[in-house]
Formats: C-alpha cells, structure tokens, sequence
C-alpha cells in the first residue's frame, strides 16, 4: 500500500487525483504549476527568521496572527504533551507580517489558492450525484475572497535529546479546514493513517506538492471524503540536528457558507476551536 503522485499535466489527473483523496483522505501532485524556486526561497528566508531574534516582535496576537513560540505550541487533541515546534501564522490582507517577507508570501498564496480553486473543482467534478448535491454552493467559490485562509510557516528546530519522552513534531491530529495544500517540506516525516489502522508514509520528494480533506469538506461531503488522521514523526538521530521547514496552506471558506443542514462555516469553526480549548 503506497500513496502515488499524480501527474497534474496528464488527462486523467483529475480523477486519479480525487479517487487517492477519497482512499486516503491526501492525494499527492507532480509538475504542477507552483515554482518551486519560490518556495525554496521561504524555506529558506523563514528559516534564517526563526533562527534570529526579530521573530519576538511579531509574537501573536488575539486574532491569532503572528509567532507562536514553542511554549505555546498546539496541543493535539487527546494528547497531553505540546509539538515541538514553532510557527508564524499569515492571513492576508490584514495579517502581520515582516515587510521583507509579505511579498513573496503573497505571491505564494496567490498561487496556491489559485491551484486550490481548480482542484476543488475536480472534487466537486468526480463527486457523486449524491454527494454533489449536498454543495450549498461550487466548492471553489466557498473559498473564492476568504480572508480567513491561513497560510502557516511552521519550523521544526532540531531535537535537542531534552523534548518530553511522548512528544512528536505534530501529534495525530486532523485539519478543521476545507482543503489543505501544502508543497513537500525540506525533510520527511509526514504520515497518514489508513483504513486499516497502518501509518503510512507521505511521498515528499521535494517538488512534490501534497493535499489533504478538512474537516469542513468532510461535512460538506456528508462524510463522502474523508478528514484522515496524519502526523509529523521525529527525525532519526541521523538528521536530529536538521530543522524542518513546512509551508501549508489551510484553504477556510468564507464565514457565512453553509456548510450542511448543521453548521455555517463559521458554526463549525468557533465549536473546534473551544474544543481545542483556543474560545
């Protein structure tokens, strides 16, 4: 059992695309249209970021944009331990963010949320007339002038042998989100839960661009596509001392769009976050 990349130029990219989502709730993407050399270029700016002091006049604020330090890394549901990891948290237009960086993660986010319009397309495409007709709108528009899409710059610092014995760079956990895109991180570890209860490794050449179902589309969905658990694994002692760099892109539709008979966009969003005790 192995997740494949789907080629995005072939011509049956759209429903080999949608039939891995379905299985496994992620489907994985090659010579797709995002520049790679843009996103060496955060890895590596954010990366020189994290590793200097300036990234304390940032620390977040009560709209939750901004640096998050380690000591108030999430907490994964069910778990008692915190990841061990840092992130800045990007929403535009109105977010913070260090002038020398805002452009090129606008760009970015122009480009990933573009790509996340059309793949939503091929979902709602290749979705059942039973399932399809649970959309209270075109997927694509859901997202279409969300301001509350959040673009994470998530640094993973190199395991030091003094993290909490049960602590992982991202427990199991899932994305409360519509869709999820998020381009191959500099060094592996993402894993996804199957069906059968095996934890499987998520392709991560780097090039590779990654998607996974959120919560929200799997209500939307009546369940159809499914909100997988996946995790990030520490780093074997032959890379301990390596940070890892992720960039994912959690595509949120606008506060007003219904998602099912139950829940508002914005309904569904205010219950998570007091579960995970952030309301």
């Amino acid at each position: 059992m192995s997740l494949q990349a789907v080629d995005y130029l072939s011509p049956h990219a759209a429903a080999e695309f949608v039939e891995s989502l379905r299985e496994y709730g992620f489907g994985v993407l090659k010579n797709h249209p995002i520049r790679q050399e843009s996103v060496q270029s955060i890895y590596r700016n954010w990366l020189q970021f994290f590793q200097g002091s300036e990234k304390y006049d940032y620390r977040f604020r009560s709209s939750f944009d901004g640096y998050f330090p380690p000591e108030v890394s999430e907490t994964a549901k069910g778990c008692s331990v915190r990841d061990v990891k840092e992130y800045f948290h990007f929403y535009h237009p109105w977010g913070i963010c260090p002038e020398a960086l805002r452009a090129e993660l606008i760009a970015y986010r122009q480009a990933a949320n573009a790509l996340a319009e059309e793949l939503l397309g091929w979902i709602e495409a290749y979705s059942p007339p039973e399932v399809a007709i649970l959309y209270h709108e075109p997927l694509s528009a859901m997202i279409h002038d969300s301001d509350q899409t959040l673009l994470r710059v998530l640094h993973y610092p190199p395991f030091q042998g003094s993290e909490p014995a049960q602590a992982l760079r991202a427990a199991a956990h899932e994305d409360i989100n519509l869709l999820t895109v998020l381009p191959a991180a500099n060094e592996p570890g993402l894993q996804v839960l199957t069906k059968t209860g095996e934890w499987l490794d998520v392709p991560c050449d780097f090039g590779f661009l990654i998607v996974n179902i959120g919560d929200m589309l799997q209500e939307a969905s009546g369940g159809y596509f499914p909100s997988t658990t996946h995790r990030v694994t520490n780093p074997p002692a032959s890379s301990a001392n390596v940070s890892r760099i992720s960039l994912p892109l959690f595509l949120h539709p606008r506060p007003e769009v219904v998602l099912s008979e139950r829940y508002t966009a914005d309904s569904y969003l205010q219950e998570r976050l007091r579960e995970l005790g952030f309301k």
